[in-house]
């Protein structure tokens, strides 16, 4: 009966201490400086939409005087 309970006991001791392995995690934070293009902050966006649609209208006026010009 001794030798059971020994044989019970080496053998609760050898798988409770496989059983108790820690893993270890490690935190990094790494900062990021992001770079963002500078607007007119007095400007909305229906301000600066209506700049591009300007833009793409007098490249076209522009495409159509030359057409005309070459007549």
């Amino acid at each position: 009966m001794k030798k059971l309970f020994v044989l019970i006991s080496i053998a609760t001791l050898t798988l409770g201490s496989c059983r108790d392995t820690k893993t270890e995690t490690k935190e990094v934070i790494r900062e990021v400086k992001v770079e963002t293009p500078e607007t007119n902050e007095n400007e909305g966006i229906l301000e600066r939409a209506a700049k591009k649609v300007d833009k793409e209208v007098n490249e076209e006026i522009d495409k159509k005087i030359d057409e005309i010009g070459n007549d």
